[in-house]
C-alpha cells in the first residue's frame, strides 16, 4: 500500500486528508493518506524515521518554509517563492529516503487565473504578505504580470492599505486577496481597499474558498469586476501534487 500525507499544525480542517483518500476509494487506488500534526517542525525527523513506507507528504501552515532545510533538493519554482507544500520520496544511496520539495500552489493559481486575464491585466496588487502570496507573486509574473504587495504594517518592497490611491486602482486591475479576511466563520470581514474604485476592467481573485462568495468578491462584483475564489485553485493543486508523487 502506498502512504502519503500531511504535515502542518493545527489539522483540524484538513482538505488534503479527505481528499485524497476519496480520491484512493473511488479510483481503487492501494493507497491511504494520513494527518501528521506536529506542534513543532524538529517532530519532522521522526515523521521520516518512523513511516519509512512514505511516497510523499503535502506541508501546510505553519511549516511551508520551516521544511526547507529538512529536504535534499527543492524545486526551482519552490526555490524562488520561498515555500514547499510538495514533498516527494523517491530512494536515495543505501535505501535511504531522498526528498525534494515542491510548490503546487502556484501550478494551482496559474491555472486558475490564466483564463480570466486580458491585455488590461497588467498590473496586480497582492494583499498580504504570507507564504502564498509569494506564489501569487510568482505565478502572476510567469504570466507576465508584474505586482505590489499591500501590507497592513510598513514593510520593505510593500505599499500600505492607506497608500492606495485613485491612480492606483487605475493602474492596478488584478487584485488578489491572499489573508484569511472574510473566511468562515468571520465572513462579515474584508481588506480594506477602496471598492467604490473599482471598474468592470478589474479582476477580483480569493484565496479564500469558504464561503463560495466572500464580501471582497461581493463588493467586487457590484462594480462588475469579475470575482473568483480559491476552490479550483485548491483542486489543481492537489492535482499537481498528485502529478508530482506519480510522475
Amino acid at each position: 500500500m502506498q502512504k502519503y500525507g500531511l504535515v502542518g499544525y493545527p489539522l483540524g480542517h484538513s482538505f488534503s486528508k479527505n481528499y485524497f483518500n476519496q480520491k484512493f476509494e473511488s479510483e481503487k487506488i492501494d493507497a491511504q493518506f494520513v494527518n501528521f500534526e506536529i506542534p513543532d517542525i524538529k517532530a519532522f525527523k521522526t515523521i521520516i524515521k518512523d513511516n519509512p513506507d512514505l511516497n510523499g507528504l503535502n506541508v501546510t501552515i505553519p511549516y511551508k518554509e520551516q521544511i526547507m532545510p529538512f529536504l535534499d533538493d527543492i524545486d526551482e519554482d519552490a526555490r524562488l517563492i520561498g515555500a514547499v507544500n510538495v514533498i516527494k520520496f523517491t530512494k536515495g544511496l543505501f535505501g535511504k529516503p531522498k526528498l525534494k520539495g515542491y510548490n503546487s500552489d502556484i501550478i494551482g493559481f496559474k491555472q486558475s487565473i490564466e483564463p480570466l486575464l486580458n491585455k488590461t491585466h497588467r498590473k496586480a496588487l497582492i494583499l498580504g504578505t504570507g507564504g502564498a502570496s509569494k506564489a501569487v507573486f510568482q505565478g502572476l509574473k510567469q504570466l507576465g504580470i508584474g505586482s505590489t504587495f499591500v501590507s497592513r504594517q510598513p514593510k520593505e518592497f510593500c505599499i500600505t492599505y492607506d497608500e492606495i490611491t485613485a491612480k492606483t486602482m487605475q493602474q492596478y486591475t488584478v487584485i488578489v486577496n491572499t489573508t484569511p479576511l472574510g473566511m468562515f466563520p468571520k465572513i462579515e470581514n474584508c481588506p480594506s481597499i477602496p471598492y467604490d474604485l473599482l471598474t468592470p476592467d478589474h479582476l477580483l481573485y480569493d484565496l479564500v474558498y469558504n464561503p463560495d462568495e466572500t464580501l471582497f468578491m461581493l463588493k467586487g462584483k457590484e462594480k462588475g469586476a469579475v470575482v473568483k475564489n480559491g476552490l479550483e485553485m485548491l483542486l489543481l493543486q492537489a492535482f499537481a501534487a498528485w502529478e508530482i508523487w506519480n510522475r
